[in-house]
């Protein structure tokens, strides 16, 4: 794996800024340059399940829906199971519910009853670290089953939207800040 200053600069060099997306004044972080590119993504997925290769990960969750193409090759790196979190309706079996606010209005997030046992040990992937609901509802979810979060992990975080201050009970870690 290449040194901190080096994985910066790999993951820099994957984003792409795309103004006014998906709508004016957004300014979009575009990680598909970065997935598009086998190195560098293989170089991602490394960094996001290093810290826990020790751990003992039994479930990777994946945050809807970039989260999804992160955290499901985390979650073999880990030799651990994959769980979707998805937007309210999109899941098929019994599930839990959790709702979070956004700027106008709420959402709603949710996840398979049976997708974590009791007292499994759970990493949280997303490819973003925005305003932090999403990520605060799915620890929600996870402690729900009766799991423990062992980790919160993104491939980058938007510092300046203040969302690690909705997970300040979960250890957080970005590989880059924007």
């Amino acid at each position: 794996m290449p040194a901190d200053a080096d994985l910066d600069a790999v993951i820099k060099a994957g984003i792409r800024d795309i103004p006014d997306f998906p709508s004016e004044g957004v300014l979009f972080k575009d990680i598909t340059p970065l997935l598009a590119d086998p190195v560098s993504l293989r170089t991602v997925v490394a960094a996001l399940a290093g810290p826990h290769r020790a751990g003992g990960v039994d479930a990777v969750v994946g945050l809807e829906a970039r989260g999804f193409i992160l955290a499901a090759p985390v979650a073999l790196e880990l030799d651990a199971g994959f769980v979707p979190v998805r937007k309210a309706g999109k899941l098929p079996a019994e599930t839990y519910r959790e709702s979070y606010h956004l700027e106008y209005g709420t959402a709603t997030v949710e996840m398979h009853v049976d997708a974590i046992a009791p007292g499994d040990r759970v990493l949280i992937v997303d490819d973003v670290l925005a305003t932090g609901g999403t990520g605060r509802a799915a620890v929600d979810l996870v402690r729900k089953a009766g799991g423990t979060v062992v980790g919160f992990s993104v491939l980058l975080e938007l510092g300046f939207l203040s969302g690690r201050g909705k997970l300040t009970d979960v250890d957080v870690s970005a590989l880059t800040a924007a």
